[in-house]
């Protein structure tokens, strides 16, 4: 699973809006993936422009 590392996400939000599965959520400048939801397609992981998400 995909988990971030909130040491180098900037908290842009364009993880919430490519995944479709609605596994993320921004909640108060952190980023949350629910692992239930998640079925690790990775599109996250591409489109992170500061590569914040990692395996």
């Amino acid at each position: 699973m995909v988990k971030v590392n909130n040491l180098k996400c900037g908290y842009c939000g364009a993880c919430v809006g490519i995944c479709p599965r609605n596994a993320i959520e921004l909640i108060e400048n952190k980023i949350e993936i629910n692992d239930e939801k998640c079925k690790g397609c990775k599109l996250c992981k591409e489109i992170c422009p500061v590569n914040a998400l990692e395996e």
